[in-house]
């Protein structure tokens, strides 16, 4: 058969355009799933798809207000325009200022459907980027609860959301979404000590985490077909977005969604050039397995974003991801690159551009991102200037050993940003000190003849802020994210057209943070590791057989704000299940980073 490594399960290609949604044209169906056999009356409940995450933390004695946002079936919108719904704010809340607001999206499917990207706008601003889970035929439901506290300033005033999810719906694939989008208002109570910060009207002009004063859309405009984001199809590709900001700006934050989709879905296996040229592989992705996506302003570099590796729902091996889903794949996370610094060239009341890249890119990379703003009330005019900026180019150490379809490969790379500005406001002057360092490391071997493919990687992402006045400290920002990737997928020929496939998958999404101010300081660690393991039996492009294991385990220490927990999954049922949300002891021991220990096997590209 053909090599693994190429990923050709391919059986069914469904038509792309250049607003196309479908992440990925490689299909396999599930027999055992929508077997004919299958008795029709049999009284089987829906299955409950989750995303293990840190419950959002609402005040304890507010009630929410609650909106129905949108209301709508998903069926054949693929390559049509969004699903847009007016928005005002709620008129029924005992009180206008919100300590908390929540988006929740809840959606359900029966049949058989690809999984979707999809995104929900509201006013051009990015709230959501999210994957659909892929249905069974006896009927599935997810919910998505997102804190959007930080949008706050665009539901002050009536505007539109816009959703898009590109589905196809025919006689073979049968699922359609029925969502619910609905958010909640949580009413600011003097009891939450730690809701004032965020009240939902009045001026957010301090610097102890209020949400910003204006949020500038940096996506694609309506009316259009598809998704508000920017289509990146290719290395050289840079999209562009002007904009303008109000000259009595003081702080700046670029906050970037990203998604991956078709030959890059896969990016961290894709083997190097010279490997595909040798060996004469028309339809295999290449470039490597380096991606960066790279920000600019007015073609200057100010930040990049090296990208946490999202498995979709139907990635690598379909059956790992039901019901526990790939870390991030209903809720994307985002990339908060500090461009404060830059102001003093952005206050002159002229248009400027926001660029995206993306390093070594093949189709297709959706990006978009959100300015948020905070203004000086006491202000018609700031000014500012940027003293000191350093981009230099990344350094890479590359390594390629290979013969025939056989080969090892090593792939290493590091960059760093740096720049410091002031801006002078009726704050004061403050000099901005923005810092981001990254690292990177992926090997790789190909085996068996291309049938056996080993991945082994780890991101490294760390950003530093710090923002100070003449004679004092004013607030700092620091973030250390690393990123790690286990991946063993191996292929054996069956006979009579059938193969085997063993697809096991390790990912880790780990991040320590430190936010300090004169109002306090606070210190979090987050250690989330998945571990699956997959085999299939495929003929055609059916799986008649197959088995998926999931095991997660999910620690956040906020020390006063904790949780943990520690669930596996086999084939739709939970096997174990165990969480707590207090914390065992403020001076208890944080979990130590790392990844020793978590190794998987893992095939690419299946779908059921």
């Amino acid at each position: 058969m053909a090599p693994l490594l190429l990923f050709t399960l391919s059986i069914l290609l469904l038509p792309f355009t250049p607003s196309a949604n479908l992440h990925n044209t490689k299909t396999l169906l599930s027999q055992s799933d929508h077997s004919p056999h299958q008795n029709p009356h049999q009284d089987t409940p829906i299955t409950t798809f989750f995303q293990v995450t840190k419950p959002i933390k609402t005040p304890q004695k507010s009630s929410p207000c609650s909106l129905l946002v949108l209301q709508h079936d998903f069926a054949s919108t693929f390559g049509k325009p969004p699903v847009l719904a007016n928005y005002t704010p709620p008129t029924n809340c005992p009180s206008q200022h919100f300590s908390k607001i929540v988006l929740e999206w809840k959606a359900t499917s029966k049949g058989r459907q690809f999984d979707r990207i999809f995104g929900v706008w509201l006013g051009g601003v990015e709230v959501l980027r999210s994957c659909t889970a892929e249905p069974r035929a006896t009927g599935i439901v997810w919910t998505v609860e997102k804190d959007i506290t930080r949008y706050s300033s665009l539901l002050k005033t009536p505007n539109q959301f816009a959703v898009y999810i590109g589905n196809i719906v025919d006689s073979t694939y049968t699922g359609v979404y029925h969502v619910n989008l609905t958010l909640h208002f949580y009413p600011s109570n003097g009891d939450d000590h730690h809701d004032d910060k965020h009240k939902f009207s009045g001026s957010s002009n301090d610097f102890n985490g209020s949400p910003a004063d204006l949020i500038v859309p940096v996506s694609r405009n309506l009316p259009l077909n598809g998704g508000q984001w920017f289509l990146v199809e290719n290395s050289t590709d840079v999209q562009l977005k002007e904009f303008e900001i109000p000259r009595n700006a003081y702080r700046a934050v670029l906050e970037v969604y990203v998604s991956y989709h078709e030959n890059d879905e896969f990016w961290y296996g894709n083997p190097p050039n010279d490997y595909i040229v040798g060996n004469n592989l028309t339809t295999t992705p290449g470039n490597g397995p380096f991606r960066e996506v790279l920000v600019s302003l007015d073609g200057v570099v100010v930040g990049a974003v090296w990208p946490f590796t999202v498995v979709y729902t139907g990635g690598i091996n379909p059956l790992l991801w039901r019901p526990i889903t790939a870390i991030g794949s209903f809720d994307l996370p985002t990339y908060d690159i500090e461009i404060t610094p830059f102001l003093g060239n952005l206050l002159d009341g002229k248009q400027h551009s926001i660029g995206f890249g993306v390093t070594n890119a093949l189709n297709v990379w959706y990006i978009d991102a959100n300015l948020h703003v905070w203004l000086d009330a006491k202000s018609e005019v700031t000014e500012g200037a940027l003293t000191d900026y350093k981009s230099p180019p990344p350094t890479f150490s590359l390594s390629s050993n290979f013969k025939g379809l056989n080969g090892t490969f090593f792939t290493g790379a590091t960059r760093s940003i740096s720049s410091s500005g002031w801006v002078k406001s009726s704050h004061g002057k403050i000099t901005t000190n923005s810092y981001q360092d990254f690292s990177f490391i992926n090997s790789m071997e190909i085996g068996k003849n291309g049938d056996l493919q080993v991945v082994n990687q780890n991101i490294n992402a760390n950003s530093t802020v710090y923002a100070m006045l003449p004679s004092s400290y004013l607030y700092s920002i620091q973030k250390a994210r690393s990123f790690p990737m286990y991946l063993h997928t191996d292929s054996m020929d069956q006979g009579s057209g059938s193969f085997s496939l063993v697809a096991n998958v390790s990912l880790g999404f780990n991040e320590e943070s430190s936010v300090g101010s004169r109002q306090g300081f606070s210190i979090s660690s987050l250690n989330n590791l998945q571990n699956g393991q997959g085999s299939m039996i495929v003929n055609g492009n059916l799986v008649t057989s197959g088995l998926g294991s999931t095991q997660q385990v999910y620690n956040f220490d906020g020390f006063s704000d904790c949780y943990f927990r520690n669930v596996s999954s086999s084939n739709y049922t939970i096997i174990y299940d165990e969480s707590r949300d207090t914390c065992r002891g403020t001076q208890k021991a944080r979990p130590k980073r790392g990844f020793a220990g978590w190794r998987a096997f893992s095939t690419r590209d299946a779908r059921i």
